[in-house]
C-alpha cells in the first residue's frame, strides 16, 4: 500500500506563526493570561492551517484538537462535548437532505422548470439561475455543491448549445454572463438562508457565545429585503456592466422542454423528496411557535428519506460533506469557545473597541463590516476568516452600543458576500473561476465593483430594515 501524498511544506507557516505567537508570551498585552496567549496561538495555528491546508479542514481541525487536550487547556472527556454541538448536526443533516435533491433528480427538474420559463432572453435566463439556487439553498449547506454539482453543469450545456465554450473562444457569447451571474446568485443565496452554507453556523454558534441566540427565520428575516433586492438588482448590473453578445435565447426554452421530455414524469422519489424538502422549510420557519428544534427536524426529514427508501444508509455513510463539516465545525467552535472562556475574546473586543471611542454604534459597525470584507482577500477559506474574526468584531460591536442582534447579523451577511473579492474567495469562486469562462481580471474587476454595492445596500438598506423589524 502507498503512502498518502501529504504537502509537508504546507505546515511550515502554521507551525512558524503558531510557535511566534506562543514564545511572545513574556511581552503578552497586561490583561492576557499566559494560557489565554498559549490558546490564542494554537487557535491561530490552525486557522491558518485551515488555509495552507495541507490535510484539509478536518485533518488540520483534528490536529488542534488533540493538541488542545495534549497541552493541557481540557481534558479528553470535556473535549469531546465538542461534538455534541447541535449546530454542526444540523448542517450534516442539511447535507444529506442535499443528496436526496441530487439523487432523485428533482433539483435538475427545478432547475429546467425555471429556465423554461425564463428562458427566452439571456436575462431571463440568468434569472432562471438565480432562482434555482435560490430554491436550492435553504437545503443545500455546501454552496460549493450547489454551484458546482447542480448549477454550472446546467450552464454548461446551456453555453453549449449557443456554442460558447472557453475551448472555442466564444465563452463571451453567453457562457461568460451565466457563469458569473450564478457565482454572486450563489453568494446572495448564501446570505439570506442560515443552512446555505456551513460558516454561517459557525456565525451562529460565535453569535451565541456571546449571548445572541440567532434562529433560522430570524436569520431570513433580519436578511431578507436588503438580499433580495440583490437578487433582483445583480444579475440586471452584471448584464450591463459585462453583456453577453447573444441577448436573445428561444432556443433555451426548447432545449429544456426536450430535457424534461427526457426526464419523464415526476418519479415517487421526486415525489417524497419534494415532500420532506417543503415539510423540513415550513417546520424551520416555524421553530418558534412550534418549539421543535432546528436539528431535530433536520434529523426527522432524514429518517422520513431513510424509510421511504430515497436515501439508503450507504448513501448516508458515503456523504464525506457532511461528516467533513461535522469534525470541523464542531472542533472550531470549540476550540473558540475556549478563547471566549479565558477572557481574550473580550480583550480583544475591549481594546479594539477602545480605538473606536467616541464614534456612534452606526459608524463602528460599517467600519468593521467593510473591514471584514476586504480582509477576505487574504483568505481561501470563508470558515477560517469567520472563526477568526466574526467573535471579536461582533464583540466591539455590541461594546460601542450596536443593538446585539442587528449587529450580528450585519457581519454575518457581510461574512457571505465577502466572496465577492477574488477567484479563491471561496469554493464556488475556485469552480466557476476556473472553468475559463471569465478571465482572471474581469473577474477581480468586476467583484471590486460589485462588493462596493454590496457594502453600500447592507450598510444603509439591511441596517434600515433591520431596525424597521425591531432588531435595532
Amino acid at each position: 500500500m502507498e503512502l498518502e501524498k501529504i504537502n509537508y511544506k504546507k505546515f511550515i507557516w502554521p507551525i512558524v506563526i503558531g510557535l511566534l505567537i506562543w514564545f511572545t508570551a513574556p511581552v503578552r498585552p497586561s490583561g492576557v493570561s499566559v494560557t489565554a496567549w498559549h490558546l490564542l496561538a494554537l487557535f491561530v495555528a490552525t486557522i491558518v492551517g485551515c488555509i495552507t491546508q495541507p490535510l484539509g479542514i478536518a485533518g488540520v481541525t483534528l490536529i488542534g484538537f488533540v493538541l488542545t487536550v495534549a497541552l493541557g487547556f481540557t481534558d479528553m472527556k470535556t473535549a469531546l462535548t465538542a461534538f455534541e454541538n447541535s449546530a454542526a448536526w444540523l448542517i450534516a443533516m442539511a447535507f444529506l437532505l442535499s443528496r436526496g435533491i441530487v439523487k432523485t433528480g428533482l433539483g435538475r427538474r427545478v432547475a429546467l422548470i425555471f429556465v423554461r420559463l425564463f428562458g427566452k432572453r439571456t436575462l431571463g435566463l440568468a434569472y432562471a439561475i438565480t432562482g434555482i439556487d435560490l430554491i436550492t439553498a435553504p437545503a443545500t449547506p455546501s454552496n460549493t455543491a450547489r454551484a458546482g454539482g447542480i448549477v454550472f453543469p446546467l450552464i454548461k450545456s446551456l453555453a453549449e448549445t449557443f456554442n460558447s465554450t472557453p475551448d472555442k473562444g466564444t465563452e463571451g457569447e453567453i457562457g461568460s454572463y451565466l457563469v458569473f451571474t450564478e457565482f454572486h446568485a450563489n453568494l446572495l443565496t448564501s446570505a439570506l438562508f442560515m443552512t446555505a452554507m456551513a460558516p454561517n453556523l459557525v456565525a451562529m454558534q460565535m453569535a451565541d457565545k456571546l449571548g445572541v441566540h440567532i434562529t433560522w427565520i430570524g436569520w431570513f428575516l433580519a436578511t431578507s429585503i436588503p438580499v433580495l433586492l440583490c437578487l433582483v438588482v445583480v444579475p440586471w448590473i452584471i448584464y450591463k456592466l459585462f453583456p453577453p453578445k447573444i441577448k436573445q435565447t428561444p432556443n433555451a426554452k426548447e432545449w429544456a422542454e426536450g430535457e424534461l421530455d427526457k426526464m419523464g414524469k415526476m418519479k415517487p422519489g421526486e415525489i417524497i423528496m419534494s415532500f420532506a424538502f417543503i415539510l423540513t422549510l415550513v417546520l424551520w420557519m416555524l421553530t418558534s411557535v412550534t418549539g421543535m428544534d432546528a436539528t431535530f427536524i433536520a434529523f426527522l426529514a432524514i429518517d422520513i428519506l431513510l424509510v421511504t427508501g430515497v436515501l439508503s444508509v450507504q448513501d448516508v455513510l458515503a456523504e464525506k460533506g457532511a461528516w467533513n463539516v461535522l469534525v470541523w465545525l464542531s472542533i472550531l467552535v470549540y476550540m473558540a469557545g475556549l478563547l471566549t472562556e479565558s477572557g481574550l475574546i473580550k480583550w480583544l473586543s475591549d481594546a479594539m473597541a477602545s480605538s473606536l471611542h467616541g464614534m456612534g454604534w452606526v459608524t463602528v459597525l460599517v467600519i468593521l463590516g467593510v473591514v471584514l470584507f476586504y480582509t477576505h482577500y487574504f483568505f481561501a477559506s470563508a470558515t477560517a476568516h469567520v472563526t477568526a474574526m466574526y467573535a471579536p468584531f461582533l464583540g466591539v460591536a455590541i461594546s460601542a452600543g450596536a443593538p446585539h442582534y442587528l449587529a450580528a447579523m450585519f457581519l454575518a451577511a457581510m461574512s457571505a458576500v465577502m466572496a465577492s473579492t477574488t477567484h479563491y474567495a471561496n469554493g464556488p469562486a475556485s469552480i466557476l473561476a476556473s472553468s475559463g469562462y471569465v478571465k482572471q481580471g474581469t473577474w477581480w474587476k468586476l467583484n471590486f465593483v460589485l462588493g462596493i454595492f454590496y457594502i453600500v445596500v447592507l450598510s444603509t438598506v439591511g441596517i434600515l430594515w433591520m431596525k424597521m423589524i425591531g432588531l435595532g
